[in-house]
Order: structure tokens, then sequence, then C-alpha cells
């Protein structure tokens, strides 16, 4: 600084011109201080000038564009106003003596100075609280601290000063990089600066601070005082304006309460063990006449406060006196502030009103104390008794032991009358003092403390005595499981369910009851939940729209409600179906201590949580390396293997330790696209891309997670906007080429060819699904769209495919018969060698490559804008997650999927998407979405899918049974007739492949669909169904797509009772099954042979043949991992050992079954679980899978689903044997129940063998009745049920002509029948039970299973 002379603008103006020549205009460098040489005594010198953590991401060689962070800081700003008359070389050493001062003073609570201005004669210093490195829970007190300090000295030390004045304000700014690439600078830009410049011209000569500043701080109100609104310049709507006075000392006692009340509606939850420490301190307590202290401790949060609220209702409850406290972190400066508030709450002075404290008090002491001693609690409990001379006389040390010996004897008379507690909150903040006397007090009398303790504070010496008396339990409090934390949540928002995305939202808290507390305010403040009544009967859907609640009750979290009354209406929630929780901000209360906990790291730890937490809660290490510029292997590690040991990262499930080595070389994968050279490798060099792909996918070897979630949502919110859709970018870019089925399954798209389909349209212009930044980060540039994904494996299928060698040589011994089939089946089986057994090469990985590549991948298309790309990785996962088993996952990427497209208008001509799609991709969105209603019992939804998905393939189904006459009519005749010729162009090809796969799927869908209505009309639009899925699949050309289909017909013909087409079909496709050794899709189709197979000898009787099918076939599904076909062939597999009689085979493959569906949602699933538990207790000997409560408690809860209402089949057996149950307890009331829904549904049931079992069920109900009907026993069955069961009779043997297994058992429940009606049967009815009747004496002595009926 220096003092200028008038500015003469002529002299300025000549000097200005005489340097022109010397002005550097070429060069890119216009500072030429920055070329100078480097110079170690000044670089140290500049070095002081540099904040430290910022000089160390410096040091660390950080991009300028990692070290910047949006985050809530807390600013200081300081003016200091000089006289006029002072001279400048004065002011520079004042201004030095307050930078020193305020430099020193910040720095205790991890402040910085940032900037210092020279405004005339007025200076202003701004520092700043919480910059990256530096964020401390409670700022805003040490800020409002330090600041009141820095008043004072420059007030009282700093002469010349005329104005001091000092704002605090407290929000979100941009803290970092800023200016020309010449100039650049680190600071603070944001509102909250302006507002603290405002601040100090409209309230000048104080230490005034923001709303928010006041409300974090925590501080006592009564140290601050309201100042009037002013109109700022610019800050439309400031808040309230406080003036900080500074810390007082308030003549007043501390508050009885404690931090929670106790609610009745939410009981304490997995607090059993501590609530059982205390009680046995209570005991030792009341028994051994000794003094009893529990120690709570746990972190922020835990329940502490809610564990003492809990243990203050219970002693008040057993008639204790409770005495309870709740300190604060002021408290702990003020000597025996504890003490004195316990005593004030003893004698009951805390309340009553000032001018009656004296007189209550010397109640309270009357007969206990002298009263010239009552005067030594003037200044300790606010009241003004005459000073006596005995009191006079004593000094300082002798009047605090007196006091303390009049407290210890007031105390030990209050004990002998009634048990005494001490309830203690955030014992931590206690004095040494009060320690000191709680210590005495614990040995010397029977009494009880209770406290909770926080573990991140370092205790006084007494209290660390305190804790090593005998007498002291310390408990340490744990997290809460998962389970009761969703329970929590549910109380939260007052609901008895919630969807499983919400679960999955709630991991963040890691335990933390607090956390769960504030997640569900903040979800219910921002509007993102809907709540629905709960319905006990679900009702079938015709929009999809409307199919969220529904469609996730079967997927919730569900617990009982808490006070449940007679009539009172429950609630469920859901999310709102264009809210995605991945995106939800954290409240800021919980940001500002994950933050707290991020800048505890280095900054090398702190920039590897920041990258790990772009790419998302899991993470691969290769891909967080590519985000990190510079960093090598080894110091990669060595970072991650840190944050593991402190708990900040975990190695996944699979991995508990990381490799020695590297597994995935870098990078043959063109991640960032900015050379041709990359490009060009990346065309060549696809295997070893499939290699990488493959390594990517092993989550054993370099998988990790986050271990604090709450720290990853916090680190991600801390980047700028510009720098996440960069760094997105870069993710998706890198796993794009990665977004295909894993190595076992040879690539390709999880909708097959959806590349080809979409590439046709989209890519022939050379536009693409993503954009990527230029080096200069500011051009947006186009990536080509054959780099959207690895070549798969299909391209190699054409219409007229030429085998291999190894394919023809095995096609030579083509299966003419089944028992070549079977023989086939067996040689593969049995072969060990890893280069010839296709079940010991590597294991599927798809779940996985949902997991870490597609799930990541459309949060990042949705964040860098990209939304086309978003819906078509949208669908890859839908399809994987459908084909993994996972309808609910599958239903939660389509919702994410439709809210992309938006909401559909109520006429079809005015319909138009919110991103733009090809009419593939909404044909295969129409038919995931079909599939998935379907799995959900959406029947009628389901059909409108298909449809639309068929009709905008251009297949049309017809509406009318006069279009299915006619298309029948063209489909038998015409396209005989007209064989299809494959397209030359081979995109075209590929493209007509996609489309004739998916109208495979849909018209699959459809005839499953129809086929579960038994009316004449659904039976003829399943067959013509059938029909067209047949001609589609011979067009396909693909051998296992062929197989798959001649397995679904079979199937198909077996439950119409068609018994000719059915095994033709079946041999149809052993004869095409040749060549379904060579992939993963033939596997599969091989695995529903074999099942179909062992389905189909069950039905004819040869169950010894069935169960040997059933294990080769469930063999193969295991490999493939395939959990619904595995439980179709387990249910196979228990039918066949059940009527063998093999009840210990039927225990041990309902345990299989169990394991494989438990963990899931599949309520059709557990449905034929438990119905086979049903069946195993009615007749298998005794032997139990499940108690009977189990499965009744089950059907009650989900027999009006959607999913069990579509599926008559099942119930019919499912009620049947819920009656023959009741039966045999002789509770004949909920027996004629059961009965009468089976008597519902057995028109709806076909000849599956689920429907032939449950007709036999529902026969023998029949004759049981006819048994029990001479006693009276049943009042609403008409008399005509005899001539009823006899057509029964005669329909189950013209409708299940397919399953003749059952048919010989039928025939003995006709014939006690009929020796029913010539009184045979009858005479033996009153003395014997009811399950000691014919048909069940097929059981003891009958072997008619046993024969070979073929």
């Amino acid at each position: 600084m220096r003092i200028i002379d008038p500015f003469d603008f002529n002299e300025h103006f000549d000097k200005c011109l005489d340097y022109l020549p010397h002005y550097r205009t070429s060069a890119e460098t216009l500072r030429t201080a920055l070329e100078l040489d480097l110079h170690s005594e000044l670089d140290q010198t500049l070095r002081k000038h540099v904040m430290k953590n910022l000089l160390k991401k410096i040091d660390e060689g950080q991009p300028v564009e990692y070290v910047s962070e949006f985050r809530t800081v807390t600013l200081v700003l300081v003016s200091l106003e000089f006289c006029k008359t002072a001279w400048m070389l004065h002011l520079c050493h004042l201004i030095q003596e307050a930078a020193l001062y305020i430099s020193t003073v910040i720095e205790k609570g991890r402040g910085q100075l940032s900037r210092i201005f020279m405004l005339e004669k007025r200076c202003m210093f701004l520092c700043v609280f919480g910059l990256p490195g530096d964020k401390k829970p409670d700022e805003c007190a040490h800020a409002l601290e330090n600041s009141f300090s820095i008043f004072s000295f420059c007030w009282e030390n700093l002469a010349e000063t005329k104005l001091v004045s000092i704002s605090i304000t407290n929000g979100p700014v941009f803290c970092g990089v800023v200016g020309a690439v010449a100039r650049h600078e680190y600071t603070v830009i944001g509102p909250k600066v302006s507002l603290a410049a405002r601040m100090i011209t409209a309230y000048p000569g104080l230490v005034s601070c923001d709303e928010v500043t006041y409300l974090r701080s925590m501080l006592p109100a009564y140290n601050f005082k309201k100042l009037p609104e002013k109109t700022m310049k610019n800050i439309s709507n400031p808040g309230n304006i406080y003036e900080y006075l500074g810390h007082r000392r308030c003549i007043m006692f501390g508050k009885r309460h404690l931090a929670r009340k106790r609610n009745k509606n939410h009981p304490l939850l997995d607090r059993e063990k501590e609530l059982e420490a205390f009680q046995v301190a209570q005991q030792k307590c009341l028994h051994q006449k000794k003094g009893q202290a529990v120690l709570y401790e746990g972190g922020k949060g835990y329940g502490k406060s809610q564990l003492l609220a809990e243990i203050n209702f219970l002693a008040q409850k057993e008639g204790h006196r409770v005495l309870p406290l709740m300190l604060k972190e002021a408290d702990s400066k003020q000597c025996f502030y504890a003490i004195q508030t316990l005593m004030a709450i003893f004698f009951e002075i805390d309340t009553c009103p000032a001018y009656y404290r004296q007189a209550y008090l010397q109640r309270q002491l009357h007969g206990i104390m002298e009263e010239q001693l009552h005067c030594l609690f003037n200044d300790l409990l606010f009241v003004k008794f005459p000073l006596s001379f005995k009191v006079s006389h004593m000094d300082d040390v002798a009047r605090q032991k007196k006091v303390k010996a009049c407290f210890i004897k007031v105390l030990q008379e209050a004990v002998r009358e009634t048990p005494l507690i001490f309830l203690i909150d955030e014992a931590q903040y206690m004095d040494a003092a009060s320690w000191e006397f709680l210590k005495t007090v614990l040995s010397s009398m029977p009494i009880i403390m209770v406290m909770t303790l926080t573990p991140v504070f370092t205790l006084c010496g007494w209290a660390q005595h305190f804790l090593q008396s005998p007498q002291a339990i310390l408990m340490p409090i744990s997290k809460l499981a998962t389970t009761s934390l969703l329970r929590m949540a549910c109380w939260e928002l007052g609901v008895v369910s919630i969807p499983q995305e919400l679960q999955i939202y709630l991991h963040r808290c890691v335990g933390n009851p607090l956390y769960c507390e504030v997640l569900c305010q903040d979800l219910l403040c921002k509007d993102i939940l809907l709540f629905h009544v709960l319905q006990k009967e679900e009702e079938e859907n015709s929009k999809w729209e409307n199919l969220s609640a529904i469609a996730m009750k079967s997927t919730m979290y569900s617990i009982s409600p808490a006070n449940s009354e007679e009539g009172q209406e429950l609630y469920v929630c859901t999310v709102k179906d264009d809210m995605n929780l991945d995106t939800v901000l954290l409240p800021p209360f919980l940001k500002e201590i994950a933050v707290s906990q991020l800048d505890q790291l280095s900054p090398e730890e702190q920039l590897l949580v920041k990258c790990a937490a772009i790419i998302g809660h899991s993470f691969h290490i290769d891909l967080l390396q590519h985000l990190l510029p510079g960093w090598d292997k080894n110091k990669l590690l060595q970072v991650l293997r840190a944050l593991v040991d402190i708990h900040v990262l975990c190695w996944s499930e699979k991995s508990q330790e990381p490799p020695n080595e590297s597994i995935l070389v870098p990078s043959s994968v063109n991640i960032t696209d900015q050379t041709k050279e990359k490009k060009t490798k990346l065309d060549g060099g696809s295997a070893s891309l499939l290699t990488l792909q493959e390594e990517l996918s092993l989550p054993q070897t370099e998988v990790l997670e986050f271990g604090v979630p709450l720290l990853r949502e916090a680190a991600w919110e801390l980047w700028p906007k510009e720098q996440q859709i960069a760094l997105h970018l870069e993710c998706a870019c890198f796993l794009q080429d990665l977004a295909c089925r894993c190595g076992s399954c040879h690539g390709g798209d999880f909708v097959p060819f959806h590349r080809f389909a979409v590439c046709s349209t989209k890519s022939s212009k050379g536009t693409s699904r993503f954009c990527t930044y230029r080096d200069t980060g500011s051009v947006l540039t186009q990536v080509i769209t054959d780099k959207l994904q690895l070549p798969s494996p299909q391209d190699s299928f054409q219409f007229q495919m030429k085998p291999s060698r190894t394919q023809e040589a095995f096609s030579s011994e083509c299966c003419r018969t089944e028992q070549e089939f079977l023989d086939q089946v067996k040689r593969k089986l049995a072969q060990t060698s890893p280069e010839t057994d296709l079940l010991t090469t590597k294991p599927c990985h798809c779940k996985d490559i949902l997991e870490l590549v597609l799930s990541p991948l459309t949060q990042h298309c949705l964040v860098i804008g990209e939304t086309s790309c978003a819906f078509y990785y949208l669908l890859e996962a839908a399809a994987a997650s459908l084909d993994l088993s996972d309808s609910y996952m599958a239903f939660f990427y389509l919702r994410k999927a439709s809210s992309l497209l938006g909401q559909p208008s109520a006429f079809s001509f005015l319909k138009k998407h919110k991103v733009k799609i090809c009419q593939f991709e909404e044909a295969t969105f129409c038919c995931l979405l079909s599939e998935v209603c379907f799995n959900m019992g959406h029947i009628t939804l389901a059909k409108k899918l298909a449809r639309k998905a068929l009709r905008l393939l251009k297949r049309n189904f017809p509406w009318t049974w006069f279009g299915v006459l006619f298309q029948t009519f063209l489909e038998k005749f015409w396209h005989s007739c007209s064989p299809s010729q494959p397209p030359n162009n081979p995109s075209e090809n590929k493209k007509k492949l996609a489309v004739l796969q998916q109208r495979v799927h849909c018209l699959s869908l459809l005839w499953q669909l129809y086929n579960l209505e038994a009316t004449a009309s659904s039976c003829r639009f399943a067959c013509l169904a059938a029909l067209m899925q047949k001609h589609s699949a011979e067009e396909l050309a693909n051998e296992a797509q062929v197989v798959s289909t001649y397995v679904d017909l079979s199937q198909f013909s077996q439950t119409m009772g068609n018994k000719e087409k059915w095994l033709h079909y079946e041999q149809m496709a052993i004869q095409k099954s040749s060549l379904c050794w060579f992939s993963r899709e033939g596997l599969l189709a091989t695995a529903q042979l074999v099942q179909a197979l062992a389905y189909t000898k069950l039905c004819l009787g040869h169950l010894d043949f069935s169960i040997k099918l059933g294990f080769q076939a469930r063999e193969i599904c295991r490999y493939l991992k395939k959990p619904t076909l595995e439980n179709l062939v387990l249910s196979v597999l228990f039918r066949s050992a059940f009527l063998k009689k093999k009840f210990g085979l039927c225990v041990h493959v309902l345990e299989s079954q169990w394991a494989l569906i438990s963990q899931g949602y599949d309520v059709l699933g557990l449905a034929c679980f438990y119905s086979a538990c049903l069946d195993l207790l009615l007749y298998g000997k005794g032997l139990l899978c499940r108690p009977f409560s189990e499965c009744l408690h089950f059907f009650q809860i989900y027999e009006h689903s959607c999913v069990l209402i579509s599926q008559s089949n099942v119930m019919l057996g499912v009620h049947s044997s819920l009656a023959m149950w009741f039966a045999q307890e002789s509770q004949w009331d909920l027996f004629e129940h059961y009965f009468s829904k089976a008597c519902q549904l057995v028109k709806s049931t076909n000849a599956s063998l689920f429907g032939a079992h449950g007709f036999v069920r529902f026969l023998e109900c029949h004759v049981l009745i006819l048994q029990k009907m001479p006693e009276g026993i049943f009042m609403h069955i008409p008399l005509e049920l005899r001539s009823q069961t006899l057509e029964y009779f005669k329909e189950f043997f013209s409708r299940c002509v397919t399953c003749p297994v059952y048919h010989q058992w039928v025939s003995e429940l006709k014939a006690s029948v009929m020796r029913c009606e010539k009184r045979e049967f009858m005479s033996l009815t009153n003395s014997i039970r009811p399950f000691d009747t014919c048909f069940t004496r097929i059981w003891i002595k009958g072997d008619f299973l046993e024969e070979d009926n073929s």
C-alpha cells in the first residue's frame, strides 16, 4: 500500500504506449513470471500464503478441476474501518497485527483466512470455516466465539480503529479455483458471501449472524439478540438477522428433561441387553445397598436418549424417584454445573417461581441442615439467605467442602425413603468437579446413576476414575439390525409396508436410528412418497400407471401396526413414478455429518472416495483408476487398503482380500475416445476386450463397495455440476463396451439383437447415444454407435447358417429317438474335462454385470442427460432382471423407463414421448412390461401390452373369434406356401432377427396368458398364439429357439388335453436338439427339454424315470443360474417322489426348494412350496417340512393377491388340501369354507399336472362329504351332491386325458362312491376316522403307481 497522488490520465496513457512494443501477443502465457526458473527460496516464501490442505493437493498433482467443491461452509467477514487521519505506514502495522491475530484464533476451529481486501480506509478479512479438509460438526459455534474474540481484540488493541463490524453466514458455496488460466485464484463464491458483505453495511459495529448460523450453532438463545429487518441491496429474503452477544452465563438452572420423550407407539428396538444391564444394576443396588452406575456409550444417533427415556419410564413405573438431566457442550465450561442442576431438580426449585424459591428450599432443608448453613447455597441455587457468622469465617475451599457434605447428607436422607436414580444424557459434557462429586456419591450411598457417552470425546481425569470404579459398568450400544431399522421406518412413515427400493435407500442409515428418522422426515417433506390404503383384496389393473402400489405389495417389508384397532385403516407407501431415489439429495443435517467424516481422511483418500462416489455404491478398481489421473495400481491399492482398514470401504461379500497383482490389463477398452489410434485398437482387439469384460464381471477379485453409504452420497454432492457430468460421462464411456452378457453366455444383448435394431435406425446418419467432452472440457463431440457394445456371437446367426466342423460332426449324430437324446445328456453330464464339459466351464456372471455395469450405466446416462441411451440400458437391465427371475427389479427399471417416456395421452395420435425411441424399442418396452404384469398376476394388462408389442412388431393378433378363425386359416395355409427370404443386407438381417425374437416371446406370453382361462374362446386364442409362435420360431432359424418353442408347444398341448400333439412336439424338440450344446441359449433349451421329459414321464406314471430326469435337469439349471426353471424342476421332482411314496426324498426336495425361493419375492413359487408341504402333512406319515400354521398363514395373507387369483390350478389344490386338513381335525365349518372356494375354481382349471392334482384333491373332498352326510354334519351341502360328484368324475376323465398317473387313483375314488350307493360303505362310517377310508387305504395296500403303464 502506498499513497497515490492525484491520478494523471495523460501520464498513464503515455506509459501504456511506451510498453506496447514489449506486450506479448503470440505466446500463450501472458504473465512472464510464470516462465521464470524454479527458485526454492522464493517457492518456500510463496507457499506460506497458500492454504495447507490446498497445498497438499497441489503437491500430489491433483488436477485443478478435482480441487473444486460445492459444500456448506461458515463465512466470517471482518471489517475494520480506520480513522481518516491515520498514517498509511501505521495502518500497515495495524492490519498485519489484525491478520496475525485472526489467523491464530480461527486456526483452533479449523478456519482459514481466505482473502484480505483494502478499500480506502477500510480493510476486510474473509475467513472460512469448513473448507475441504477442515470440516467440523460445530463450526458455527466456533465461528461465533472466534468472531467475538476478534471483535473484542480489535476494539481494545488496535488504535486508530473507528469501527469494527463482523458478519457470519452459513450456507452452500463454491469452493475452488476461479478466474482465467493465467490468474487462477482459490476462493469461495455464492449468495452467502454476498449476504455477509451486505450485513456489514446494514449492521455496522456489531457481530451479526444469519438465522442458519444462529440455529446450527446450538448455543443458548440468551447469547443472541434479534436485530430489526433492513433492506439489503440485491438480497431479496435474508431471513432473520441476530446479534451475537458473546458467551454469557445466564442466572438459571439447566432443564429437567431428556433429549427424547418416550413414544408409546414406537417400542424400543433391539435394546434388550442394554435394559438388562440397567435391571441388573437396579437389583444389585436394592439388595447390596451399594451405588451402581451404568454408562451407555455409542455414536451420535444410536438411540442413547431413547434408551434413557425408556429407563425413565420403567423406573417411575416401579416407584423410583428419577432426576433426569441433559447436558450441552457449553455446560462443560461451568464448574459444578451438573450437580448444581441435579440438586435444583432434587429440591424441585428449578420449576417454581423465583420469588418462592427461597421459602421452598428452606422447608426442604428444615430438620436436615442447620439454618445458619443455608446461606451456603446462595450463589449455587440462586437464593438470598442472610450470611451467618459461621459461614462468613469460612474460606472458599471450606465452603465447597461443606456444600458437598450437605448435599451428600440430603441425598442419604432421601435414599432411605425412596430409591433414587440419576439420568444424565450427554455425560461427556459434564465438568470435572461434578464427576468428582458423583464418584464420592457412588461409593457412599445406594444410588443408581445411568449416563450416556459419545466415544469421540476425551474425558477428564475424574471421569476416567469414575469409569474405573468397580461399581460402574460401561455398556457399548451397537447399531440397529436391518429388520429393526425397517420397522422403525414404517413407524416413522405411518405405514405397515415399504417397497424394496425404499429399503435399499435406507441402507445409507447404516444401523443408525437418528439417520433413519431424518431420512424418513426428509422424504415426507420433499413429497416423494405416495400413500395407499391397504386393501385386503387386490383388484386387477388394466393400466400400467396404476400398477405401482399393487405390484410392490408382494415385495414389501411388512410389519404389524403397533396399536391396531378394529376398523382402523392401514396404509402402505410407494415411491412416485417420476421420482428417482438415487438422485435424492441428503438432508443438510446428515450431509454435514458425512462431510466432516470425509474431511478427517487424507487428501488422497478424499479424492479416491469422491471418485468412487461417482461410480456408485459398488465399483471396480479399474474404473476407479481410470477416474484418478496419474495413479498407478500400487498407489491405488495402498490407499484402498487404508480405507478398508477404517471401514470406509469394504471388499464385496465374495472377496475379503485385495488382489496381489493387477488382473485387468490397462485398457484395451476405448475409454475416452480421445484418439483414433485407441479406436482402431478397440476394433482390432475384441478378444482382449471380451477378456476384460469377463474379468470385470468377477466381483471376487477387484470389486469394492462403500461400508458407509452416507459418505458416498455426501461425497457425490460435493462435486460441482460440470465436473459431475464430465466424470459420469467418463464412467459411461468406460462401461458401455461391457454392457452385454458375460463370457460364459458368449456375449450378446439381453434383449436379443437389441443394438442392431437400434443402430439401423439411429446410426445410419452418424448420430450417437453418447456425447463426450474434448480435452478442453468445453466442446461436445459425437461418439459413434459402433462403440456402444461388444460384437455378439449372435452375429454368426444367418437365415442360411453354415455349421462349423464341430457342429457338423455333432449333428451327424442327430438324435432320432428319445433314448438317443437322453444318452447324449447322460454323456455330457458325465464328462469332467474342462475343454469338453460345458458344466465345468466358468459359471454365469450376468447378475454381476447387471449390478456393476447395466444398473450404474443407466444412472450415468441420466446424469449426463442422455435419456435415449438411458432408455436403451434400462430395457437391457429389465431384460437381464427377467432373465435372472427377478420380476421386481425388472419392474423397477421399467418404471424408470416409463418415466422417461412421459405420461401417455388419451388420444393415440397426440402421444409424444419425451425421449426419442424407435418402434422396436417401444415394442420391446411393451413386451417386457407384459411379462412383468404376467408374473404379477395382472392378466388383462399383460394381454393388452403383448398385443400392442405385436402390433408395433408388425404382427397383429385378432380381437374377435372371427378374426381368430381367419388368422388360423392364414397361418395354416398361406404361411406354408410363402417361405420368407432373408434380406441381402446383413444389418437388415440382424434387425429382422431382433424383431422375430420379440415376436416369438410375445406370442409365447399370449398363449400362456389365454391358457390360464379355461373357456372355449380363450382356448381358440391360445391355440392361435401357439401356432403363430411356431411359425415365427421356424422363420428365426435358431436351433435353440426352435427347440424351446417346441417344448412350449408340447407343454401347451398337454394342458389342453391333446395327447397326440403333446408327444409329437416333444419328439420334434428332441430331433432338433443336436446343436443345442454349443451355446448357453442352447443349453437352456436342453434344460427345458429335459424338464419337459421329466414332466411327461410323471404324467404318464413312469415315476422312477421322472425322478432321474428331474435330477439331471436340476444339475443343468443350477449351472445356468435359472431359479425359476429350477423351481419348476423341483416341483415336478417332488410330485414324482410323492406319488412314489419316497417321503424322505420329498423333504429333501422341499428343503432345496425353500433355499431357492425363501430369499426372493416369488409368491407363486412359495404357493407351490406350501401346497407341497400340505400334501406331505396330509399323506407323509408324520413327516414335517413346515408346520401347518405357517402354511395357513401364508395363504391367508396372499390368497387375494393377483398372482394367486390368476393361478386356478394351484389354488384348487390348496383350498382342497386345507379343507381335508380341517376335516381331519373335525373343524367342519372351516372345511365347508375352503371346500366352497374350491368349488368356485374347479371349472377354470385345465389338464396340467397342477390342475389334475387339484382336481383329485377336490374329488377326495366330495367323497369325504358323501361319507359324512348320514351324520348330519353338513348343513349347507345340496342333496344332489352324489350326482354332481359322478359328473365331476366323468369330467375328470374327459379333461385330464394327458395325466394318466392319477387315473387309477380316481377310479378307486369313483368305486368308493358307487359302493356308497349300495350302503356297503356307509355301514363302516361310524367306527372309523375320516382318513381310514377307501381312498386312504390306496396308499397302504395299493401299489398301482409302481406299475409301468406305458
